[in-house]
């Protein structure tokens, strides 16, 4: 006969899922029986999930859940699968870990059969259904469930419930530079921005994009203006060009290197500042070059 355990140790939220009904608990015998319901385990029995594939987690978000689960318990279960010793946690990593900041002993937990493959596929899909979950992490998860699962993105569609179009949007953000796909991450720009400099072939041409939209704070139609441009030809590059030397400045130039037997270089700006550049190539030049100059 399983344990009866109290309705205040889950939260209002369980106790209205369950119906009232009556939890097992992992620890009777026979437990390996109790597939498909809902029973209390230790935390310590259960096993992370290798297979997750969030792998940021925000640490006052898990925190702000451990103050919660204080207050109200754990309102939904987690989900795992029976092994020889334990458990595997297959959805639910961030009440695993709130539930052991907030010093709970065992956690509800719904039993389920699930194979490696049924594992990987139910805690990609539940990661990609959170709505805190960033575009990257998402599109990594679609990536995750093609390459390991051997989905197209038809069979991902009907899983997840998104439209092949969203799916694709997604995944094209892979081929973003990996320093502008942080920056999605971190959010220093949104997917719009992202979806915009896919379009720019050269990741050393996105990073100038993804570099000004930062600095400029570009919204994202802007930044789509400012791509079609570029791809149009009317803007080459958003590096500035320097502008040329006045026709006397540059016969300076070159009075001054046959003068010293050097490449003398003369930089200067619209208002007339500017400065010279002397090479040398070692410190006895260099004394030399300091004697002619004094």
């Amino acid at each position: 006969m399983a344990k009866s355990i109290k309705k205040q140790r889950l939260g209002r939220g369980l106790s209205a899922i369950l119906n009232n009904d009556e939890i097992k608990s992992a620890e009777d015998q026979g437990a390996e029986s109790v597939i498909g319901n809902i029973i209390e385990i230790p935390l310590e029995d259960i096993i992370a999930n290798p297979h997750q594939p969030r792998t940021q987690f925000d640490r006052e978000a898990i925190e702000e859940l451990a103050a919660s689960i204080k207050q109200l318990g754990v309102i939904q279960p987690i989900t795992v699968r029976k092994n020889k010793n334990g458990f595997d946690l297959i959805s639910g990593e961030r009440r695993l870990r709130a539930s052991k900041l907030a010093g709970l002993k065992s956690i509800p937990a719904f039993i389920r059969l699930a194979d490696d493959r049924e594992m990987l596929e139910m805690a990609l899909v539940e990661n990609i259904q959170r709505e805190d979950l960033d575009p990257i992490e998402i599109a990594l998860s679609f990536q995750a469930m093609i390459d390991q699962l051997n989905l197209t993105q038809d069979d991902m569609s009907k899983r997840v419930g998104k439209k092949r179009s969203t799916i694709t949007n997604y995944l094209r953000l892979l081929k973003l530079d990996p320093i502008i796909q942080s920056g999605i991450r971190d959010g220093f720009i949104s997917m719009g921005h992202g979806r915009a400099l896919i379009s720019i072939e050269s990741h050393t041409v996105q990073l100038e994009f993804y570099e000004k939209i930062v600095k400029d704070n570009l919204s994202v139609r802007q930044t789509e203006a400012l791509v079609k441009k570029f791809r149009e030809g009317k803007i080459l590059s958003l590096k500035p060009t320097k502008k040329a030397l006045p026709e006397n400045i540059k016969s300076m130039e070159k009075e001054l290197s046959d003068l010293w037997g050097k490449k003398i270089k003369i930089s200067m700006n619209d208002k007339g500042l500017g400065k010279i550049a002397i090479p040398f190539t070692s410190e006895a030049e260099l004394e030399e070059l300091k004697k002619r100059l004094l």
